[in-house]
């Protein structure tokens, strides 16, 4: 638990998620809402980039005027209709989850995808190399070969950086991350914001680029509902103007500056939700 009980939950939603988060959260401290001030901060692949940078010590203002530097020279990917297919069948498979997880992480072991070495310094170039931050953060990934749930913190003795590459290891997009002779793939696997780590806190907000799972329990809502009536959260999601500037790539670092535009605008319309869950 941490100061006051607040936790702070970041889910995944590729680059224009990590943007989003950033304008967001800049625009609700424009409006009187700073959430850095959590005492727990959970990160789930985008989201943990953005833990990892909003905790650093860098401003807010300025990690939001970074998103909306030119993009140009930046590797745009896209998810193939075959690979959303697999995280579908993954998430449905009937019986334990974690077979589904791991099904789909052996896919993206033998899947061909640019060099682990080079998607890390990827990763090191968008958050830094500050280390783990004095505030706690749980960040997640999941263990390719077996499915199993990883969360990472700062007693884990492993790299902040690695920590981060393994939680936005998309499967089938870019390389599972080696950590101690283990593979590991996206946090966003076992759900999009494992809004359900805050379990104990008493003020929850989730900031959820993607609220969709194919099961209903790994969806941040649920979750949340989940955490009991006495808990007093909000999640909040793309609205209709930025799910337009978002557009239908989430990795499209081109997408960037407008998604953090527009979650920067949105804050206006939401500042007095989130202040209700986090006072």
């Amino acid at each position: 638990m941490g100061v006051d009980g607040k936790a702070l939950v970041l889910g995944g939603g590729g680059v224009t998620g990590v943007a989003w988060e950033i304008g967001l959260l800049h625009g609700l401290a424009e409006h009187g809402v700073d959430l850095i001030d959590a005492g727990l901060v959970i990160g789930t692949s985008a989201g943990s980039s953005v833990a990892a940078q909003v905790l650093s010590g860098v401003p807010l203002q300025d990690l939001y005027g970074a998103q909306l530097a030119d993009a140009g020279g930046e590797v745009a990917a896209r998810m193939s209709p075959g690979s959303l297919l697999k995280f579908v069948v993954a998430g449905l498979r009937p019986g334990d989850p974690v077979r589904g997880r791991a099904w789909l992480g052996r896919q993206a072991l033998r899947a061909r995808t640019m060099p682990e070495a080079e998607r890390r310094a990827v990763i090191a170039r968008r958050i830094g190399d500050a280390g783990w931050p004095a505030t706690r953060l749980l960040i997640t990934a999941v263990e390719a070969e077996t499915g199993e749930v990883r969360v990472f913190d700062a007693a884990s003795d492993v790299p902040l950086i690695d920590a981060v590459a393994a939680s936005c290891a998309v499967p089938l997009t870019w390389p599972p991350v080696t950590i101690g002779g283990k593979r590991y793939i996206d946090g966003g696997v076992r759900s999009v914001a494992n809004a359900d780590l805050a379990a104990g806190s008493r003020h929850v907000v989730v900031l959820a680029p993607v609220t969709m799972s194919p099961r209903r329990s790994g969806r941040p809502a649920a979750q949340v509902a989940a955490l009991g009536p006495q808990v007093r959260s909000v999640v909040v999601s793309p609205d209709a103007a930025a799910r337009a500037a978002i557009g239908r790539n989430v990795l499209d670092p081109a997408r960037r500056r407008p998604a953090a535009e527009a979650g920067r605008a949105q804050a206006a319309a939401v500042a007095d939700r989130v202040r209700a869950a986090w006072t």
